[in-house]
């Protein structure tokens, strides 16, 4: 223990936080779980991986911890290197999964840098633009447009959409797929 002064001028005996182990302010350490440990570590490793963005660190951490929790690593308890090894791992998986899935751009959707969206645009060309999608979303059949309503002006996928209006899954892709084929034939005429 070291001592300190406090304001008064006093020595004091309480303990300098550097010298006082973690686990004797918190729960004991055989109640904590093992993985929960190395929180920390994961956080400002997720926090790298994702670039600094907190929430999606915090994600991450939260799914690894999860996944070390219904299936733990096969690792002697006393081994805490191969865990936080095999911890990172996943965390890294997970991030670049969410990495994936953020790139990702349904099929017949074209990315947003190749859909001229800029706001300084001719407001006369949006609303031309806008009368002219209408115009081709009428001319497809009931079905076709009320896929195209649920998949991409809806974002529900396609087993939700399926459940919705109760046909199975492929009729919703086909579906969606002669729509997109019809739209881009109208649109291009």
């Amino acid at each position: 223990m070291t001592s300190q002064q406090d304001t008064s001028g006093a020595a004091s005996s309480v303990p300098a936080a550097s010298s006082v182990p973690v686990a004797s302010f918190g729960p004991v350490a055989s109640s904590v779980p093992t993985a929960e440990r190395h929180r920390a570590l994961l956080m400002r490793y997720a926090g790298r991986l994702t670039n600094g963005d907190f929430h999606r660190a915090e994600d991450i951490v939260q799914e690894t911890l999860l996944r070390a929790w219904r299936r733990p690593p096969d690792t002697d308890p006393g081994d805490d290197e191969r865990l936080l090894a095999w911890l990172y791992t996943v965390a890294r998986n997970l991030s670049v999964d969410m990495y994936r899935r953020d790139r990702a751009v349904p099929v017949g959707v074209q990315p947003l840098q190749l859909l001229d969206r800029s706001t300084d645009g001719d407001l006369a060309d949006q609303v031309v633009n806008r009368q002219a999608v209408r115009t081709a979303l009428t001319r497809l059949s009931e079905e076709h447009r009320e896929v195209i309503a649920l998949v991409h002006l809806g974002d529900r996928s396609g087993d939700e959409a399926a459940q919705e209006i109760g046909v199975p899954r492929g009729t919703v892709k086909s579906r969606t797929h002669y729509a997109l084929r019809a739209l881009r034939r109208e649109l291009a005429a």
